[in-house]
């Protein structure tokens, strides 16, 4: 089966999710996200149990029916079913046969059956605590799943509405999908988070990043083959980043780390690590303030990425940070708090900082950032280019076409750092005039084609100069500039000459002459009207 068969097969039951939630009230409903994403991560880790059950055991593995398969399984015993559990690896979670979905389905005429659903699901949450839970800074972990029933309000619908999810859940087997690609799941997330991934007017915005900006950040930053690497994303959002970097390295070889402050971000990078096979790493997700009260202060990082919100009110904690055991992290200070517009505060200085403090001695980094940070001449902007030159961290930079992002209509830009890089060789990019403009509801975005991708990935990594595009400079040349990376401020000035006879040059000049004795008679003549309407005036 081909994989727009499943995408397309995949989707349908995302839709038929929805259309259940919203026979019951619950469409466009603040719970309708939490409903739709835990019962899709219940199918998931439903079917990938199987496929690895069946992987590992040779009477599994010749079952053909879910019946077959149930029979089988409770027909293991004891010791046959933990050496199973210890089989299927840490990236698959542990199911007791009474809590596949094949048993609900079984089972749900029996009374009360919103209870055993959740029940059922909260079952799961306890026996996968460990490896499925996401912590806060505290260290207080938030399990899977919610009692899902309690969100209808009429305890009369409770049953039907549960019976209603199973019995869509029970239509569509997604065995098949565990030997599919990244791609292949970046769709399915994307298509499963797009009603929900706006701004829900929390402290940190969660801003989408195009998989052309990810694709393009994990292309340069990975150049070479690694293994057992660190990759973190201090704002991480639902993690496109992030996953980008670890397709690029490999899942197998790289831990994710991340940091964000909204709940809602958290359950949704959890479930794009379930589903991009890199379950190990969902302890690593911290729901908590990066700022004020980053988890990860002490660490460093082989792989940063970061699209890190911009501006943002942070008045409340801002005194906070102003502490002894700060000064390093935000060395080059942390932005005032205005008299009018709080919500204007460049938060995204503070990222930058924590970031450069965060690489470890081999780190790699890619930040996006408005591309007026880039040519700023003075302030805590300036100061953190001056550092980025005088550690040698700076490896270049690339300025986004507008509208890049179809949620803020700010250019934007991406810093690559590394520690120790070539000061000789920094590449400076200006790609603002790439990509095609489309409309996407209200918004218009810009976006690139594969061949563009291409371009500025190759450009950048061979450390190629083309003209009007890209420069190839030192950290001296950019000392005297001000310290400013803008591609354009290094871009030859072309002057174009034309050649002329001696009598086409004089032919010339007698038309300009021509031309500016008639604007001073002209001029002549104004003049002497208005100095006969103002005598006139004197005398009225």
């Amino acid at each position: 089966m081909s994989d727009l068969i499943f995408i397309s097969k995949t989707k349908n039951l995302i839709d038929s999710l929805k259309s259940v939630c919203a026979n019951y009230g619950l469409g466009n409903d603040g719970n309708e996200f939490k409903i739709i994403t835990q019962v899709f991560l219940y199918k998931f880790m439903n079917d990938k149990f199987t496929y690895e059950a069946k992987r590992n055991n040779r009477v599994l593995a010749n079952t053909t029916t879910p019946k077959d398969f149930d029979e089988a399984l409770i027909a293991l015993s004891a010791d046959d079913y933990a050496f199973l559990e210890m089989a299927v690896g840490a990236d698959t979670p542990k199911l007791r046969p009474e809590q596949r979905i094949s048993f609900l389905y079984n089972n749900q005429n029996q009374d009360d059956f919103s209870t055993l659903f959740d029940d059922t699901l909260n079952a799961i949450s306890n026996a996968n605590t460990e490896i499925y839970s996401v912590k806060s800074a505290s260290g207080a972990k938030d399990l899977m799943f919610d009692r899902l029933s309690n969100y209808i309000s009429d305890a009369s619908q409770r049953d039907e509405f549960c019976r209603a999810l199973i019995n869509k859940l029970f239509e569509v087997s997604f065995e098949q999908m565990f030997t599919e690609k990244y791609d292949f799941f970046a769709t399915i997330f994307e298509y499963l988070i797009k009603d929900y991934n706006t701004d829900s007017g929390g402290k940190y915005a969660e801003y989408y990043t195009p998989h052309a900006v990810a694709r393009i950040m994990a292309a340069i930053m990975v150049t070479d083959q690694v293994s057992n690497v660190t990759c973190y994303d201090p704002s991480a959002g639902s993690g496109t980043l992030l996953m980008n970097i670890a397709h690029a390295i490999g899942e197998d070889k790289c831990s994710i780390y991340s940091e964000d402050i909204s709940q809602k971000s958290s359950n949704m990078l959890r479930l794009n690590l379930v589903l991009n096979n890199l379950s190990h790493s969902i302890p690593n997700i911290i729901k908590t303030n990066t700022i004020s009260t980053p988890y990860y202060n002490d660490r460093k990082f082989d792989y940063i990425v970061s699209n890190p919100p911009f501006k943002l009110d942070f008045s409340d904690f801002r005194d906070t940070l102003e502490t002894k055991a700060n000064n390093e992290r935000f060395f080059a200070g942390i932005p005032n708090v205005p008299n009018t517009k709080k919500e204007s505060m460049a938060i995204y200085l503070l990222f930058i900082q924590h970031i450069m403090h965060s690489l470890s001695v081999k780190g790699k980094a890619a930040v996006v950032v408005p591309t007026g940070f880039i040519t700023a001449q003075s302030g805590i902007e300036k100061k953190i280019r001056e550092s980025m030159i005088a550690r040698n961290m700076l490896r270049g930079v690339v300025s986004m076409p507008s509208n890049i992002f179809a949620s803020t209509g700010t250019n934007v830009s991406i810093l690559f750092l590394e520690q120790n890089s070539d000061a000789e060789h920094i590449v400076l990019m200006d790609a603002s005039k790439l990509g095609d403009i489309v409309k996407e509801g209200k918004n218009q975005r810009t976006v690139l084609k594969a061949s563009e991708e291409n371009r500025i990935v190759s450009a950048f990594n061979k450390k190629h100069p083309e003209e009007d595009f890209s420069v190839v400079v030192s950290a001296n040349e950019i000392q005297k500039k001000n310290y400013s990376f803008s591609a354009g401020q290094y871009f030859d000035v072309k002057i174009e000459y034309t050649d002329i006879t001696a009598e086409q040059f004089a032919e010339k000049m007698n038309q300009y002459q021509s031309t500016l004795s008639a604007l001073f008679v002209s001029s002549g003549e104004l003049e002497s009207k208005i100095k006969e309407q103002l005598e006139g005036l004197r005398y009225v």
